[in-house]
């Protein structure tokens, strides 16, 4: 699999650009500034659907403009897909495939796959469980796009169930005594919470079952990244803090027996029951794959609060380039279509010569490398290939 053509309209700071892209590695260079991530971010745009960079979509159109429109053209394995996507803040966005309406955009997704590393990756490490949440559900979408649609229900229905608890905190009546006031149309809080706690247990059991099943595989793959591209001790492990259940640690990934959906959504259904005095008193839900973690590991320690700058840096990489080969050994399709673009944004300038040479080793032999640098010689003699130069905006090839 790899891009062919990528086109932008009113794209961050791009009013259009076409840019022509071929197999093997296209390094993209010029100052900071200029506009090389913005190309990047476009093409992991149309395989997730969402920004490496902002949580929103409105700073991803340029200033003035209503909309931005990311086109791509992709071969996969011989047969070419034309994807589509129009941002456009304030409504809903709308994607096509090969010039169709695409009913609801997340239908885009699995057409185009990408593997992504940024300096933003080491929060993975560093930072807090959000990001790391973000990281397993979004490889688990691309792995199996259905879940896009779970991970979407579930949201919803955490944010319905969330307003009904603010709204159902006692109101104090005169001589101290505090009543709950109805829901609407006139139920009762208690009768319509059970229902978003019915759909809640079951879609939050189906996410964690998954996570749960999705880490297991993605272990080895982190252990053995690890050891490739970094030259300091210790061994790279997952481990998973669930809300609802014991803490899993770097054990699962050997085979241990993992609970099933129907066990984590009844888990989760006791957990709602047991703490809602306390969530209607905090006003939000304490209990869900939303509060989770995922647990990294070097040798005995956890690797956040314990790893060198240096050793967390390996870790991040380690977990990106894991995924991309769990993408490239399972999913469905053959080898050249499972095989997703692997994009490295402007890492080298951050990692030391040893972890520099390892990488390019690794990621000379994907199918297709887009690597973004401020100077030639952040990119290494490993990645030889294309060179587009980027300045303020405008693209042109050596």
């Amino acid at each position: 699999m790899h891009v062919t053509h990528l086109s932008l309209a009113d794209f961050r700071s791009y009013p259009a650009v076409e840019l022509p892209l071929r197999r093997g590695v296209t390094a993209l260079v010029g100052p900071n500034g200029q506009g090389k991530t913005n190309l990047v971010e476009a093409v992991g745009y149309l395989a997730t659907l969402s920004s490496h960079r902002v949580a929103q979509d409105a700073p991803l159109v340029r200033a003035g403009a209503g909309r931005a429109v990311v086109r791509a053209s992709v071969d996969r394995d011989g047969r070419a897909a034309l994807l589509e996507v129009e941002i456009a803040p304030g409504r809903a966005n709308r994607a096509r495939l090969n010039r169709a309406p695409l009913p609801r955009p997340r239908e885009l997704i699995g057409t185009l796959r990408t593997v992504l590393f940024a300096p933003e990756d080491l929060s993975l490490v560093k930072g807090e469980p959000d990001g790391r949440r973000r990281f397993v559900d979004d490889l688990l979408v691309l792995l199996a796009p259905r879940f896009a649609a779970v991970r979407a229900d579930y949201d919803r229905v955490l944010r319905q169930r969330n307003a009904l608890l603010k709204q159902a905190a006692p109101v104090r009546r005169p001589g101290g005594r505090r009543e709950q006031p109805p829901a609407a149309g006139g139920a009762t809080v208690d009768s319509t919470l059970d229902v978003w706690d019915t759909q809640l247990a079951r879609l939050g059991g189906e996410l964690l079952a998954a996570r749960l099943f999705l880490l297991r595989r993605l272990a080895p793959f982190v252990a053995e990244s690890y050891r490739v591209v970094s030259d300091a001790a210790g061994d790279a492990a997952l481990g998973y803090r669930s809300s609802i259940c014991q803490e899993i640690g770097a054990g699962f990934a050997a085979g241990d027996d993992l609970p099933g959906r129907e066990q984590l959504a009844g888990q989760l259904h006791q957990a709602l029951n047991e703490l809602r005095p306390k969530e209607i008193e905090r006003g939000t839900t304490l209990v869900g794959p939303h509060r989770d973690d995922m647990l990294l590991d070097l040798g005995p320690l956890p690797a956040k609060g314990y790893a060198s700058h240096g050793e967390s840096w390996s870790y991040a990489l380690a977990l990106r380039l894991a995924s991309y080969e769990l993408l490239r050994s399972e999913g469905m399709g053959s080898d050249a279509e499972r095989e997703p673009v692997l994009i490295l944004d402007d890492v080298f300038a951050e990692l030391d010569a040893g972890r520099r040479s390892r990488l390019a080793k690794i990621a000379s032999a994907a199918e297709q490398v887009l690597v973004t640098a401020a100077v030639d010689t952040d990119v290494t003699e490993e990645l030889d290939g294309d060179r587009v130069r980027v300045l303020a905006s405008e693209v042109s090839r050596d």
